[in-house]
C-alpha cells in the first residue's frame, strides 16, 4: 500500500532523529496525527499550542532539532510567540502549519489564514507543499535551513494534501549536519593581537555564543589579567570554575560586571549580541567576534569585528599575545564584585515575614538545594531577575527562558520540554503568578505525561517588572494587581501535590520537600509584592521617577505601600548613596 504524504513527511522526521511533536491535532492535522500514531515519533498533546511551541523550543536549546505543529487558522496562529521565541534564540526548530484544503485557498474559507505571510517575519524559510512531488526537497531543504541558520524553517500543509500518495524526488533526503571551522583570517588575528598587546585594562564580555568555549575564555583571561562578565544567556557556561568572573551585566546584572566593562581601556566582546546599548562603554575601544558577521557593531561602535568560532578564535589567538603581568585591574574588579555579592546576601539574610517572603532568600535556598545538574527554567519579569542573580552555574546546569523575545507565561512550557527531552533531569520551573496564570491549562499536560516537573512559583500577587517599569517612569502602579486563585489546589485538580508557603521559615523544608517529590509538584511561595530589582546602572531620571511615583502614591493615600516598598529596598538605596 503506498505512503501519503503525511507518512513520508514523518519518515523524514524519524531520519532527522526528531523524537516528539508538539501539537493540537484537529481537522488539517489529522493525517500527520495519524502517521506519526504509526512510528516512533511521540506526539505531545498540548492544551494550547504556544505552550507546544514554546516546549518545542527548549528541547531545540536542549538537544537540537524539535517540531511543533499547528491545525487551521487559530491552531498555528497560537504557535506564533514560542516560534518567535526559538527563531530569536536561534534555534532549530520546525513548524508544521496545517491548513486549509487547496482548492479553497483564496476564498476566504473557514479558518484561512496566509501562512507565508504570518510566518515570514520568524524564519529563515517558509514554503507551502502543494504537490506530491514538492514533499522530500521541501521538508529536506527545511530542515536543513533550520540546523544550518540556526532558526525556524515553516512548512505549510494543507490538510487535503496531506493524504494525497507519496511520490519519490530525484533529490536528497539526508540532513547533513556541517561543522565547519570558522575563524577570522591571520592578519585579522594580526590586528587584533596588537590591539590587546597595547592595552593595558582588557575585560572580556561573553554570551551563549561563548558557550562551548569555557576553557578557553578562562585561559585567555588568566593570559590577559581580564575580568569576564556575561550575559544572562552566557552564565551557565561562563560562570563555573571561572576565577576571574565579576557576574552580568544588563537589566538584571550587577554592577561590577558594568564597572569592569566601563573601567577597561578595550573591551572584547564574544559570541555576545547583548541589546541594551545604554549598559555597553562609549568611551574604550570595544572588539566584537562572533560567528555572525551581520551581528558586528550593531549593539557598540567597534573599533574591530571580527567573523569566527569564538572556540576557534581564541585559539589561534593565544600563540599571538603577550602575557600580562599588572593584575592590578583584575584584582580590583574582583575585590568589587566581592563586595557586590555580599551585598546581594543581605537580601538572603532578610528573609522578610508572612505573605511577604523576599523572593531573593526563595531562589538562593533553591540554588542550595537544587541538584548540580538541574535543568531551570525561568519566567520573564521577576523571575528572570532572580534566577540570574541568584542560580549558580555548576558546568552542568542549563537555564532556558525567553531572553530575546522576552515573553510572559514561558517557564511551565519550557519546563514540558525540558523534562521529556531530558526525564533523568531535575526540571525546576521559576514561574510568575501572571505568567503561570497565562498557560494554567497546561499544568493538566504535566499530569498526563507523568512529568516530574517542579513549579515554584513566587507568588507576588502583582505584574511586579511592569510595576517596576511604572514606578521609574514616574507614575503610580496601575492594574498590576493581581487577583489570583490558589495555584496549590489548582495543583491538587490537575492530579499532584500542590503547597502554599506564607512563612519564611518554612521556605528550605518546602523546597526540599518538593524537590525530593518523585513527580509534578507546585510550591506556592507568597514572596514580598514590593521587592525591586533595580539594574546595575541607575539612570538619575529614573531616581526622579521613582521619587515622583511615590509621591503620587501617597498623595493618593497609598501610604503603607510607600512605607512597605522603602523599607523593603533600602539596601538598594543605601548602595546608591
Amino acid at each position: 500500500m503506498a505512503k501519503n504524504i503525511a507518512e513520508q513527511i514523518v519518515e523524514m522526521l524519524e531520519n532527522a532523529n526528531v523524537k516528539r511533536i508538539y501539537a493540537v491535532t484537529g481537522d488539517s492535522l489529522n493525517h500527520l496525527n495519524i502517521a506519526v500514531k504509526k512510528s516512533s515519533i511521540q506526539w505531545i498533546h498540548v492544551r494550547h499550542e504556544e505552550v507546544g511551541a514554546y516546549a518545542a523550543a527548549a528541547e531545540a536549546e536542549l538537544d537540537g532539532l524539535a517540531v511543533c505543529a499547528g491545525s487551521c487558522g487559530p491552531g498555528h496562529v497560537h504557535l506564533i510567540n514560542g516560534v518567535y521565541e526559538a527563531h530569536r534564540s536561534h534555534v532549530p526548530m520546525l513548524v508544521i502549519a496545517s491548513t486549509i484544503p487547496s482548492d479553497e485557498m483564496g476564498m476566504d474559507y473557514f479558518q484561512e489564514t496566509n501562512t507565508i505571510k504570518l510566518f515570514d517575519d520568524c524564519s529563515y524559510y517558509n514554503q507551502m507543499i502543494t504537490r506530491p512531488e514538492q514533499v522530500q526537497r521541501t521538508v529536506q531543504t527545511a530542515i536543513q535551513h533550520a540546523i544550518s541558520k540556526k532558526g525556524v524553517a515553516v512548512i505549510g500543509l494543507p490538510g487535503d494534501v496531506s493524504e494525497l500518495d507519496a511520490e519519490d524526488g530525484s533529490t536528497s533526503t539526508q540532513i547533513f549536519k556541517t561543522n565547519p571551522v570558522i575563524r577570522p583570517s591571520d592578519d585579522e588575528l594580526k590586528s587584533l593581537s596588537e590591539l590587546v598587546n597595547k592595552s593595558k585594562k582588557v575585560t572580556l564580555y561573553c554570551g551563549i555564543g561563548a558557550a562551548e568555549a569555557r576553557d578557553e575564555v578562562i585561559t585567555l583571561s588568566k593570559l590577559l589579567k581580564a575580568p569576564v562578565g556575561y550575559s544572562f544567556r552566557g552564565k551557565m557556561a561562563i560562570q563555573p570554575n571561572n576565577p576571574n568572573e565579576v557576574g552580568l551585566t544588563g537589566l538584571l546584572g550587577f554592577p561590577s560586571a558594568y564597572h569592569a566593562m566601563h573601567e577597561a581601556d578595550l573591551v572584547i566582546l564574544l559570541g555576545t549580541d547583548f541589546p541594551y546599548q545604554k549598559f555597553m562603554p562609549v568611551k574604550n575601544k570595544i572588539v566584537q567576534i562572533d560567528e555572525s558577521p551581520e551581528r558586528l557593531g550593531r549593539r557598540a561602535k567597534l573599533d574591530l569585528g571580527l567573523a569566527g568560532d569564538v572556540k576557534e578564535t581564541i585559539k589561534a589567538l593565544l600563540p599571538l599575545l603577550d602575557e600580562k603581568t599588572d593584575v592590578h585591574f583584575l584584582n580590583e574588579q574582583l575585590a568589587f564584585y566581592d563586595k557586590v555579592k555580599e551585598n546581594q546576601l543581605e537580601y538572603v539574610k532578610d528573609s522578610g515575614k508572612e505573605n511577604a517572603i523576599q523572593p531573593e532568600y526563595v531562589a538562593h535556598t533553591l540554588d542550595k538545594l537544587a541538584e548540580n545538574d538541574a535543568i531551570f527554567t525561568v519566567d520573564t519579569g521577576m523571575c528572570c531577575v532572580w534566577g540570574a542573580r541568584f542560580i549558580t552555574g555548576t558546568g552542568e546546569r542549563k537555564m532556558l527562558g525567553s531572553f530575546n523575545h522576552g515573553s510572559m507565561a514561558n517557564a511551565m512550557p519550557m519546563a514540558i520540554g525540558a523534562a521529556l527531552a531530558h526525564p533523568e533531569k531535575q526540571v525546576i520551573a521559576l514561574c510568575g503568578d501572571g505568567g503561570l496564570s497565562m498557560l494554567l491549562g497546561d499544568m493538566a499536560t504535566i499530569f498526563q505525561y507523568k512529568l516530574p516537573i517542579k513549579l515554584i512559583v513566587f507568588n507576588n500577587r502583582t505584574l511586579g517588572m511592569v510595576k517596576l517599569e511604572m514606578e521609574v517612569g514616574g507614575m503610580p502602579d496601575n492594574e498590576t494587581d493581581m487577583i489570583n486563585p490558589d495555584f496549590a489546589m489548582i495543583a491538587h485538580a490537575m492530579g499532584y501535590p500542590g503547597k502554599n508557603v506564607h512563612l519564611p521559615k518554612d521556605v528550605e523544608s518546602a523546597i526540599k520537600e518538593c524537590l525530593d517529590y518523585k513527580g509534578p509538584y507546585l510550591l506556592n511561595i507568597f514572596t514580598n509584592p514590593n521587592a525591586l530589582a533595580l539594574p546595575p546602572k541607575v539612570e538619575f531620571d529614573q531616581i526622579m521617577g521613582m521619587t515622583k511615583s511615590m509621591a503620587q502614591l501617597m498623595l493618593g493615600g497609598k501610604m503603607d505601600e510607600v512605607f512597605e516598598t522603602v523599607k523593603t529596598n533600602y539596601k538598594h538605596i543605601k548602595g546608591l548613596l
